[in-house]
């Protein structure tokens, strides 16, 4: 039997009791009901359990996803996921530049191929515990990190021990890449360039339901992404798809979409995090929410940087748009803070463990957010540096050093500042899956991306840009 992955209600429900506790709820009651029925809690990888519940089990799953989600929440008031009132919460929302800012090709250009370098870097250990990735990269003198993973000198007892992201090894490896191959953290991206197109920057979230039927694979999606389809397809409406049996909505998904909405908005780091708001609201809620208004803010703030060195600014126009007293903002401010105060990462990393790992799922926003910024900061926003950061504190690895490149992309400002042996590999070709886009290189993708960052604001959104 075909045990299709992330919308199983008896599958869901760990996850849910995990953030129920994370968003100021009591599910202990209800965790006792389901622990009782014989349920099982969340695991550590999000998925199916080996055999289907039986239907008393999955219609109880089905019952308590629904209590869950009646539970009053302590935080409610201080994490609301309503635009209007983060902004309420932000008493430093960034105003608009007095001028329109602008950005060029070669740095978008840059941004785009740091984006695929950092993801590439991260895919053959994504979903390993930080401890593998460690030992997989000693043995062939690439820690701390410099360059692409390699079996090529590792051991193969360790090879046995820590297995590569079987989904990855055959083209993210460093005898294996021959050009970008396909992954969420820019199948995103791209779908983002589409929707911009389709519907101009005034977007609905309606508008990005209408775009992920018509282009977007659901075997390409994840966690919430996934959850939200299947209640789009159920008559859900959006934002309740973002809620609606979605244990997975403060997971990190939406935080790899926002790139393109930092990118065309050069220097105006509050459009940027309210377009993405737009765009996360589909399938994340609160601090999921948060991460992608973050990562947007700081991108537009770096679209229009001077230097590697204005780094920290972008990290502080990012906090300025999420709510102060959310867990997103303590966790990231926390992390900034160890990255300045410790010059061995490593030490930074562990700490980031130690407060993080026992409560979070990997893959959940908050932590990686974290890591991203304290990676961002420990490097001052050099790029390899801060590539091989991000991937080196473990967690979601392709999608945190995905973040971290094109922030530190920007920062370099030129194809031609990103090491060689970084870029070279990827041979200007990107595949997806998304349609009409496959094999199409950085350079045409950073020509795109400027013509939306830069239309007249009086063009309809198909006249804005012609591929």
């Amino acid at each position: 039997m075909l045990r299709v992955t992330w919308v199983q209600p008896e599958d869901l429900i760990g996850h849910e009791l995990r953030q129920a506790a994370l968003d100021g709820r009591e599910p202990a009651r209800i965790a006792a009901r389901w622990a009782a029925a014989g349920g099982r809690t969340a695991p550590a990888r999000a998925g199916a359990s080996p055999e289907p519940a039986s239907r008393y089990l999955r219609t109880l799953a089905e019952d308590l996803l629904d209590e869950l989600a009646d539970l009053p929440s302590r935080t409610a008031d201080r994490e609301p996921t309503d635009l209007a009132a983060i902004k309420a919460l932000c008493p430093d929302w960034p105003a608009p530049p007095a001028a329109a800012a602008r950005t060029s090709p070669a740095r978008l250009e840059a941004a785009w191929l740091g984006r695929a370098v950092g993801c590439l870097l991260g895919k053959p250990v994504e979903k390993l515990a930080l401890d593998a990735i460690r030992a997989l990269a000693r043995p062939t003198g690439n820690w701390p990190l410099r360059g692409y993973f390699t079996a090529r000198g590792v051991p193969p007892e360790l090879l046995a021990a820590h297995p590569w992201n079987r989904r990855s090894a055959t083209t993210s490896l460093a005898e294996n890449i021959d050009g970008m191959p396909e992954d969420d953290d820019l199948n995103y991206p791209l779908l983002n360039l589409l929707l911009l197109q389709r519907y101009g920057r005034d977007f609905t979230t309606a508008d990005v339901a209408r775009l992920w039927l018509d282009e977007l694979p659901a075997g390409r999606t994840f966690t919430a992404e996934r959850v939200a389809l299947r209640n789009l397809l159920l008559g859900v409406e959006p934002p309740h798809t973002a809620r609606h049996r979605n244990p997975f909505r403060e997971w990190i998904g939406a935080l790899i979409r926002a790139d393109v909405h930092g990118w065309t908005h050069p220097g105006d780091p509050g459009a940027a995090a309210e377009q993405a708001h737009r765009d996360a609201t589909l399938t994340h809620t609160a601090n999921g929410v948060y991460a992608a208004m973050f990562a947007a803010a700081v991108i537009a703030r770096a679209a229009h940087a001077t230097g590697p060195q204005d780094v920290h600014d972008c990290l502080s126009a990012g906090l300025a748009v999420i709510p102060p007293e959310s867990r997103l903002a303590h966790a990231v401010e926390h992390a900034t803070t160890l990255a300045r105060t410790h010059d061995d990462f490593d030490t930074v990393v562990d700490r980031l463990h130690a407060v993080h790992a026992e409560d979070h799922h990997w893959v959940h926003a908050v932590p990686n957010t974290a890591l991203i910024a304290a990676a961002l900061t420990h490097a001052d926003g050099d790029f390899t540096g801060s590539i091989c950061r991000a991937v080196s504190g473990g967690w979601d690895t392709d999608s945190n050093g995905a973040t971290a490149g094109s922030v530190a992309g920007l920062l370099a400002g030129s194809p031609a500042a990103l090491p060689d042996h970084w870029t070279a590999p990827l041979k200007n070709r990107l595949a997806t899956s998304v349609g009409g886009l496959d094999g199409t290189g950085f350079d045409t993708l950073a020509s795109l991306t400027h013509d939306l960052a830069h239309a007249p604001a009086d063009l309809t959104p198909l006249e804005a840009v012609r591929p």
